[in-house]
């Protein structure tokens, strides 16, 4: 049987709800990427050039660290990573999560919540960091129903479900 695992990071609470959606209609275990420091209102205020989200996305070789490791990333067949979509893309948080572990032939999924934009090139962006992993494509959550959300985890993960 496979495992499963719906990583995420959450700036405000909206991708949290989404992981949790999104973990309980797939039966997979959840693990939060929380940043060593977390992030203040100001930091998330993208119309402000020098608020720290400005400054990591201006440049996206920027790693924020993470406060915890998954100790058994191994286990996982099937990994959802979900984030906010920062300026288009994926916050650089992710890809340091993604940079932590080794992926390959692990099948990757990402799910994303936005104020107004898709996925964009956030999938190939993230393909280059894990070019072995098995990509899958890639959804939006905000107003995703659930049988929406059970028709693509079943895309995802073929003949499984939670029960």
């Amino acid at each position: 049987m496979s495992k499963k695992l719906v990583a995420y990071f959450s700036a405000t609470g909206v991708t949290k709800s989404a992981a949790e959606r999104l973990a309980a209609a797939s039966g997979a275990d959840i693990f939060r990427i929380v940043p060593e420091t977390p992030y203040t209102k100001a930091d998330l205020d993208w119309t402000d050039k020098s608020s720290r989200s400005s400054v990591e996305m201006s440049d996206l070789s920027s790693r924020p660290g993470i406060s915890s490791t998954l100790p058994n990333m191994e286990q996982y067949d099937t990994v959802f990573i979900g984030f906010p979509i920062w300026w288009y893309v994926a916050p650089t948080i992710i890809s340091n999560f993604l940079e932590s572990y080794d992926f390959s032939g692990k099948t990757i999924a990402v799910f994303a919540t936005s104020g107004g934009s898709g996925l964009g090139k956030t999938i190939d962006l993230l393909k280059s960091i894990c070019p072995d992993a098995k990509w899958k494509s890639g959804k939006m959550m905000n107003h995703i129903s659930d049988v929406e959300m059970k028709k693509w985890i079943e895309e995802i993960c073929p003949n499984t479900s939670n029960g």
